[in-house]
Parts: structure tokens; C-alpha cells; sequence
């Protein structure tokens, strides 16, 4: 068995690169541009970014199997959990709104995003560590891929019946739920399915334990099998609708899944692939490697500085254009922002240039808050 002191480079890796890739959709959000189509390279633009969501949770279940295996308490991992899961939610609907609008108007627009979800996940994931690993397995594996039942479960329940309705929305449907008067909350990422890939992550997390060349050939067959079905059954669906009329083309319709809520077929094509690497990336060595190793083991702080950090840039982009900054900029991005005003939309040659610039000053500061974590573990470091 492996040292369970030691961190496993490729995990921070592959969380490193998906981190990057997900900096290129935030930019996205104040470049103006769709999210996704109708141009091949705006749809690529946002579909590279779509591992982000699904590898965040499925490696932060795989980090708390680890981190309890090192503690070596299942109640301390499980209080843990709890509170840094609540941590998070507090930490969305607060700090992270702001950074995201720059306004304070949060009497009508609160963002429940992908921390939000994460810290929920957490939360919950704490009741699940009591259960054999095997368990926590098939449970994340039955929510999923039965995640239809809810659906059809929630669609069933009427409009007038409003709190059972929120309900379904906070677990499964996301988008704007009221709170009474105006107030609401916007719902990017509902509990279901999330909480499923979580738990999968957590039990995957026993065999990134096992020796290197087990964890390698697992990995690859486990990755691969996951992408291979979504390959079969993506392009026999693609196959049987047909392409019908004014439909995008087929490869288009292939890696089109449903984000929103996370579809089986969205989970495969991300998931897959990602497990896949894996093998790839506990042989990456280079400048490229260390650097994505260092965003790796400081996801959290990378997170809450990126998002200011674009939105900054896109304030100087504007100035730079217009020699104003726009106030569409400090509308209710990421999910109500107001009408793009005419000619504000970016170019994706100016939205790679802005991503980069911006990934490269994050570099210093995240290479600076993982030493400070090494050297000082525990306390609050251990929240962020």
C-alpha cells in the first residue's frame, strides 16, 4: 500500500488542469460570448471547460478518502466535513457573489454555484463515510444513473405546491427559486447528481492507494471503459434522432449533454476521460507539470482569487476598448446578467489572450500560498 503521508502528484495535476481550463470559461462569461455554438470555436471554447464541474467533485471526494485515511477518525473526518462544507455554502453566497458582480444587490440575486454544491456535497458526505466503501460506491453510482426517478418524481409535483417545488429545485432542477417578496436565489448547480459523483470519487479513492501499477491499469481501465460507453451509446442516440431540421451537425449533437442538470452521458464523456489521465499525469515531469501541481494543491484560494482577478481584467479590457468600464460588468453575471450592450462582445483571439495573462499572474500567488500550507498544516489553511 502506498504512503498515505505523501500527496499523489497526479491528483493535484489533473485538478491543476482542469482549474486552468475553467479559468477560460469565466473569462468567457464577461467576454460576451454564448456559451457554446454557434461557431466551432466558441462551442469548443466553452466544451473543453465542461471537466471542470465534474472533476472538482469527483476529486474532492477522492482528497476526503485520503485525508480520513490519514487522520484515522471517522468522527473528526466527519465533523470536518461538515463544517468545511458549511464554510463553502456561507462562502458563496457571500464573498463569491460580489466577486462576481461587484454590486450589492443581494435582495434580488444570489448565486448557489459550484461551491455552493460542493459544500452540500460535503455536508452530506459526511453521513456517508460511515458506510463501507463498496456502499458509498453504489450508492454514488445509483444516484447518477437513476437520477431520472427524481426527475420524473419533481415533474410530477404541481406549480402550486411551492415548497415541495423549491425542493426539487435545490436537489435536482436548479434555477431561480423564490425566497418570498422579490428575494430568490439562482440555482446554477442542484445537489443531484453531484452528491453521487462525490461519493463515487470518495470510494475511488481506495484505489489511488493501491501500488502504482495496480492504481495505473485500473485507472486507464476504469477511464477508458467509461468513455467507450459514452462513445456507444452517445453516438447511437445521435445515430436514432437523426439530424432533423436546422439541427447542429452530429459531433456537435454527440458532445452537446445536458450540464444543467448533469446528465449520465455529461459524467462519462468528463469523467471518463479525466480518470483516463490520471496514469498520464503520475508521468508528467516539466515546467508545465510543476505548474499545474502548484494550482493543484491550492484549489480553493486559486478560486476565490481568479474570479475578481478576470473580472478586474475585464474592467481594464473595457477601458482599454472604450475608454470606459462597461456597466454591464457589474450586472448579475454569472447567471442574470443584464442585455449586452451593442458591441461589447469580445473577439476569441482577445478572450485566450485575457485567459492566459490571468492564469500566469495566479501562478506566484498560488505557488506562494502552497508553501505556506506545507509549512503550516492545519488551523484555517485547511479551509481554503
Amino acid at each position: 500500500m502506498a504512503d498515505r503521508s505523501l500527496r499523489i502528484n497526479s491528483l493535484d495535476i489533473v485538478r491543476g488542469a482542469v482549474m486552468v481550463l475553467m479559468a477560460i470559461d469565466h473569462v468567457r462569461v464577461y467576454s460576451g460570448l454564448p456559451a457554446g455554438g454557434p461557431t466551432t470555436g466558441i462551442f469548443f471554447t466553452r466544451w473543453v471547460t465542461h471537466f471542470s464541474a465534474p472533476a472538482f467533485a469527483f476529486l474532492a471526494g477522492t482528497g476526503a478518502f485520503l485525508h480520513a485515511r490519514k487522520l484515522g477518525d471517522r468522527k473528526a473526518m466527519s465533523r470536518f466535513l461538515v463544517t468545511r462544507g458549511l464554510f463553502l455554502v456561507l462562502l458563496e453566497l457571500t464573498v463569491l457573489r460580489f466577486l462576481w458582480t461587484f454590486n450589492f444587490d443581494y435582495a434580488h440575486y444570489v448565486l448557489a454555484g459550484v461551491i455552493w454544491m460542493l459544500g452540500w456535497c460535503m455536508v452530506l458526505l459526511a453521513g456517508l463515510i460511515w458506510l463501507p466503501v463498496g456502499t458509498i460506491a453504489i450508492v454514488g453510482l445509483v444516484v447518477i444513473f437513476l437520477q431520472a426517478l427524481l426527475d420524473r418524481a419533481g415533474s410530477a409535483i404541481p406549480e402550486s405546491a411551492g415548497a415541495a417545488r423549491s425542493l426539487f429545485q435545490f436537489l435536482y432542477f436548479g434555477g431561480p427559486v423564490g425566497l418570498g417578496g422579490d428575494a430568490s436565489i439562482s440555482v446554477l448547480y442542484s445537489i443531484v447528481p453531484w452528491i453521487g459523483v462525490m461519493a463515487v470519487g470518495y470510494a475511488f479513492g481506495a484505489i489511488m492507494l493501491r501500488p502504482p501499477p495496480d492504481r495505473r491499469r485500473l485507472c486507464f481501465r476504469i477511464g477508458l471503459s467509461a468513455t467507450a460507453l459514452f462513445l456507444v451509446m452517445g453516438c447511437l442516440t445521435v445515430a436514432m434522432q437523426g439530424p432533423g431540421e436546422n439541427a447542429p451537425p452530429a459531433l456537435f449533437r454527440l458532445l452537446g449533454q445536458r450540464k444543467y442538470p448533469a446528465s449520465p452521458m455529461f459524467l462519462l464523456m468528463t469523467l471518463g476521460p479525466t480518470i483516463a489521465l490520471l496514469p498520464v499525469a503520475e508521468r508528467a515531469r516539466g515546467w508545465i507539470a510543476d505548474g499545474l501541481t502548484t494550482f493543484g494543491r491550492v484549489p480553493m484560494f486559486y478560486y476565490l482569487l481568479h474570479i475578481p482577478l478576470i473580472h478586474l481584467a475585464a474592467m481594464v479590457v473595457s477601458v482599454i476598448r472604450t475608454g470606459t468600464v462597461s456597466p454591464w460588468l457589474f450586472g448579475n453575471h454569472p447567471m442574470a446578467p443584464p442585455e449586452l450592450p451593442a458591441g461589447y462582445q469580445w473577439s476569441l483571439p482577445l478572450l485566450y489572450l485575457v485567459f492566459a495573462i490571468v492564469v500566469a499572474i495566479l501562478y506566484l500567488p498560488c505557488r506562494w500560498f502552497a508553501g505556506l500550507k506545507a509549512r503550516r498544516k492545519g488551523g484555517w489553511l485547511s479551509f481554503v
